[in-house]
């Protein structure tokens, strides 16, 4: 299993760390493609459950976002809560 399915796996147990590490892949590109949108989705629910270098990450990619993006991606945080509490 690769780094980004392991993580992927880990998020959904509610792993701080690993929503965490997805933000990071997906906010530098790495083994991705480079998405803002689903970055700011893996930080915010990163720092909603208590991680503060996430909530750094996400506040500083949203000033790259636009408002809608930024929507978008409070939208796919919210929708996951719903499947994976």
């Amino acid at each position: 299993m690769d780094s980004l399915a392991q993580y992927e796996s880990e998020a959904k147990l509610g792993r701080a760390d690993a929503l965490y590490n997805l933000g990071l892949a997906y906010s530098t590109g790495q083994g991705v493609a480079q998405d803002y949108v689903a970055a700011h989705k893996w930080f915010n629910l990163a720092a909603q459950r208590g991680s503060d270098i996430a909530k750094n990450w996400r506040n500083s990619i949203a000033e790259e976002m636009n408002a809608g993006q930024i929507a978008q991606a409070q939208k796919l945080a919210r929708e996951w809560l719903t499947i994976f509490k």
